[in-house]
């Protein structure tokens, strides 16, 4: 899509028409007079109109001041729970740090347990503008300010009716959207009032990894060292998963599997064909690489005139989103039901003489049985299986989603020019998801445990039907389950075994607050503005998983139930002093008082200093302050399945390394420490809150200057800004990668409490591979980052046209984290996802009825993460990708002076993204590269129309 940068209003443009537009973010201070310390960038009306967006998060990742987004559509498939949301990241500072308004009031988070705010419940074209302030920001708007706001400003008194239709789609002809949107509006019969409302529509189709050549086939990094770095990693391809549908089976030391004629057969190979025959599973014929998305809006807005200097108003929105996530069958195996892998093959028990008898499972094939293990009670065994679960279904979730959010207050004029506002907002958003593809693993295992009824254990008369030996798990139903081979699952047995996760969770946020604002008294200089105000806020969130899925009994992640809520009380005051004529000084400070971390205070003092009428400079210095959100203080142990981390044992065996007793074993057997892609893919762990976790503090300092040259250059304006922010006592889960290094370093062998290896080999996990590395959230870190934003805006006069330039362009000098007090700075600068260089173009071309825009988004090249190359005793910055620049281009075209037609191509070159495959950090699963960086998707085209009477 293409974006514009609206001229910095507050600084570019010496009329009060831009003075005003900037009062609204960044100073609840109400002045016709009033600039901006802080840098504010405003993307208005046009630019969403000329993206052809259908989520205003694809307008603002373009946007040079943000990083990558937590969540996406092109990001999350693999999530288990919030997949296909939207959310922002000012300047990769984390989503919990942006704090998103709409109408300059908070808005209810869209992920549990978080502040982040899912863009896919505001309709785009119901926006008049968004307002991004860069900088802390919470002395004016309270938490999470830290690293600015970005403010959804909605039209307002709207007459007359407008209608938009767009459809489009990709150019491997998928990823089809569906836009429809209605607006209208007018002024009451009295014309006291004014009332909008907006109907809106979105569908967007799925893409999946199969229909892009760069992911249709498994694919997985391998790290092959010849001496130049740039070659260090090696796309192995097919990498095929090693749980085949068909199963693969050990028995005294043979592994079997089947061919593609369901004949079984000896040895098991991960490099043929993929899905079919004895050869590994190519999982990425089954991924999602964008998730089809549908949403349905309704919002509406009006305010009425109660008296001369007094209204009523309120705001409305809701929005019920449909996201379905889908990735490849389980991979299921014996040690998700047995510790040791084991399966029972016979069992023992006792005819109506007394006499024993032994019981054999009835599907297992005659070759596997007279091969298996016989335990010390003369029992055959199955050493190990391994099956995709294809006869069960892909695995995936269908998540409804709705949000409420409602505003209501009063506002005018009490006494000379001093502005009131008091205002209500309620706020709810609830999911409901519905998992599949996932079995109940005790079911799972008494299904497994079948025998021929020779003893009528049923009581039915019939000594030859098959049956589960359990006596309980009968009485419930237990339907025998045959593994072996394709398809061999029966109906009845996978309604048994079958079980749906269920997820429920519930978002709340109630507040009340008021301001004024008005002139305290003149000095020399001009008058005092002042602005104060209050603000109580509650907020709750619950997110519960089904019992199974709670205990992690249903083959995936085991994630407990989250329970929440604060609420917190709230006073500012703001004050804009002119000192001298041209010179202001701008201050806030909020005093805040939480029922979870106790009492806050935030400030920011600024200055303004219009040097010429062509030159002005402004600086801000702030302190800013976020509390903890509901997850990192009340989150139990979760379960995740990290990716992207290289064992430092595998490059290099040290002391601490070989105090493992599976990792001496793996050495012992194998000559040296040997690791496979089921002990790489296979490491697991569990997050945790930390109710100690207090609230963290950010400093930040902006240095800007504004330049507005006139006569020859009319039309140019040109700022500057230097920022740097610096986060102490930051909140944050302990790197999982940070843990391994510190271990096996002896830099902190505490950290090796976080660790978990395999005692011995398990299936075709080797004995000392990681089995979990867990991690919690602390005080224990640091953040920031430092960097230049420069942009410029020109608008003149060609020919019989008007050609309008606007260029954001961000430096970014330093980004790092540290990980603990004391600890080395971790920089992250430079990384995928963080490049130093971005930068987005926007050229328009005006003509009597005819427009055309082209936007330009430049991410300049980035490296692998340095902790992860460090890990194969690489240098920072030898290995990434180079730089990417996506083209985007749209031509407008009016009909008449009420109908107009619009066509536009996204990545109008179709470029590809970088490749970052799996096994590499910054991997988005599925789509072998960084989606939330880079567009995974390639050329799309739209045409639609839109209709103002």
């Amino acid at each position: 899509m293409s974006l514009s940068i609206a001229p910095q209003l507050s600084a570019q443009d010496a009329s009060e028409e831009a003075i005003e537009k900037i009062s609204v973010t960044g100073s609840r201070i109400k002045s016709a007079e009033l600039s901006s310390a802080s840098p504010l960038q405003i993307l208005n009306a046009v630019d969403i109109d000329a993206s052809g967006i259908a989520n205003i998060q694809e307008l603002l990742l373009d946007n040079p001041t943000f990083g990558t987004p937590a969540i996406s559509r092109t990001n999350s498939n693999f999530n288990t729970a919030s997949a296909g949301i939207a959310t922002v990241d000012l300047r990769n500072l984390n989503t919990s740090r942006t704090l998103v308004l709409v109408d300059g009031r908070r808005s209810v988070a869209g992920q549990p347990g978080t502040s982040a705010v899912d863009l896919n419940t505001i309709p785009a074209q119901f926006i008049e503008r968004v307002e991004i302030l860069t900088g802390g920001a919470s002395s004016v708007y309270g938490s999470d300010a830290v690293a600015g706001v970005v403010n959804l400003v909605l039209k307002d008194s709207f007459e007359g009716f407008n209608f938009e239709a767009q459809y489009g789609e990709s150019a491997e002809s998928d990823n089809q959207q569906t836009q429809l949107s209605m607006t209208t509006g007018g002024e009451t019969a009295s014309g006291k009032g004014n009332i909008m409302f907006h109907l809106g529509y979105t569908d967007q189709g799925a893409v999946y990894s199969r229909d892009r050549d760069r992911s249709d086939t498994d694919i997985f990094s391998e790290f092959i060292f010849s001496g130049d770095p740039s070659d260090a990693f090696v796309a192995r391809s097919p990498f095929f998963s090693s749980f085949p549908p068909q199963g693969r089976f050990d028995a005294g030391g043979t592994r079997y599997t089947f061919n593609q004629n369901n004949e079984l057969q000896a040895g098991f190979s991960t490099n043929g064909n993929g899905q079919i025959g004895p050869d590994g599973f190519n999982r990425s014929a089954f991924r999602t690489i964008a998730i089809p998305t549908e949403r349905y809006l309704i919002a509406s807005k009006g305010d009425y005139e109660l008296h001369e200097n007094h209204s009523f108003f309120f705001e409305s929105q809701y929005a019920s989103t449909s996201t379905i996530s889908e990735l490849e069958p389980f991979p299921f195996a014996s040690d998700n039901i047995y510790a040791d892998g084991v399966v029972p093959l016979q069992f023992r028990a006792q005819d109506a003489d007394g006499n024993d008898v032994i019981l054999t499972n009835p599907f297992v094939p005659d070759d596997i049985l007279n091969n298996a293990t016989v335990n010390s009670s003369g029992l055959k065994e199955l050493d190990f299986f391994a099956k995709r679960l294809l006869d069960v279904g892909n695995r995936g979730a269908t998540a409804e989603r709705d949000t409420f959010r409602f505003v209501t207050g009063i506002e005018g004029e009490v006494f000379d020019e001093y502005f009131y506002e008091v205002y209500y907002v309620y706020g709810k958003t609830k999911e409901a998801q519905v998992s599949s593809g996932l079995v109940n693993v005790q079911n799972f295992r008494f299904a497994l445990e079948a025998v021929v009824d020779e003893l009528d254990f049923d009581g039915d008369g019939q000594t030859s039907d098959f049956v589960c030996v359990d006596a309980t798990a009968r009485s419930f139903g237990c339907v025998p389950i045959n593994i072996y081979g394709f398809n061999s699952i029966s109906e009845d047995a996978l309604k048994y075994v079958t079980a749906p996760a269920l997820l429920s969770t519930a978002v709340t946020q109630e507040l009340i607050g008021g301001n004024i604002t008005g002139d305290l008294f003149d000095l020399p200089a001009g008058p005092i503005g002042f602005a104060a105000g209050f603000e109580y806020r509650e907020e709750t969130s619950r997110s519960e998983f089904d019992p199974l899925q709670q205990a992690g009994l249903n083959g995936g992640n085991a994630i407990p139930a989250t329970f929440g809520e604060f609420d917190v009380t709230e006073g500012y005051i703001e004050a804009n002093i002119p000192i001298i004529e041209n010179v202001n000084i701008r201050s806030a400070v909020r005093a805040s008082d939480y029922s979870t971390v106790g009492s806050t205070t935030s400030w920011n003092i600024g200055l303004e200093w219009e040097i010429s009428d062509t030159l002005r400079f402004r600086a801000i210095e702030a302190l800013s302050t976020r509390a903890p959100n509901i997850n990192e203080l009340f989150s139990p142990p979760s379960q995740t399945f990290p990716s992207g981390l290289n064992d430092p044992c595998a490059a290099n065996v040290t002391a601490q390394c070989l105090a493992d007793p599976g990792v001496a074993a793996n050495i012992a057997e194998n000559g040296s420490f040997v690791l496979t892609q089921a002990d790489i893919q296979g490491i697991s762990g569990f997050n945790r809150g930390n109710p100690n976790v207090i609230e963290e503090k950010g400093r930040s300092t902006t240095l800007g200057l504004v330049w507005s040259p006139t006569d020859e250059l009319d039309g140019l304006g040109v700022t500057v800004d230097y920022f740097d922010i610096d986060i102490e006592d930051a909140i944050v889960g302990t790197g999982r990668q940070f843990i391994l290094d510190q271990c096996y370093s002896g830099a902190d062998v505490s950290f090796c409490d976080f660790i978990t290896r395999r005692p011995a080999a398990i299936g075709s996990n080797n004995a000392g591979s990681i089995e979990f590395i867990d991690s919690g959230v602390s005080n224990s870190g640091g953040l920031g980052t430092e960097g230049v934003d420069l942009t410029v805006n020109y608008r003149s006069e060609i020919g019989n046209g008007s050609l309008t330039t606007r260029l954001a362009y961000t430096y970014v000098i330093d980004g790092f984290t540290v990980p603990l007090p004391g600890a080395a700075e971790n920089p992250f600068v430079g990384e995928i996802g963080a490049s130093e260089h971005r930068g987005n173009l926007n050229i328009a071309y005006t003509l009597q009825d005819f427009s055309i825009t082209t936007g330009i988004t430049y991410i300049g090249s980035a490296d692998l993460d340095d902790q992860f190359l460090a890990g194969f005793n690489l240098d920072p910055g030898s290995v990434g990708v180079g730089s990417e620049t996506i083209v985007d281009l749209q031509a407008n075209y009016f009909l008449t002076d009420q109908i107009s037609v619009y066509a536009g191509v996204d990545n109008l070159f179709d470029n590809e993204p970088p490749p970052i495959i799996s096994g590499l950090p910054s991997n988005s699963t599925g789509t072998e590269t960084d989606a939330g960086t880079y567009d995974p998707i390639g050329q799309r085209f739209y045409v639609g129309v839109r209709v103002n009477l």
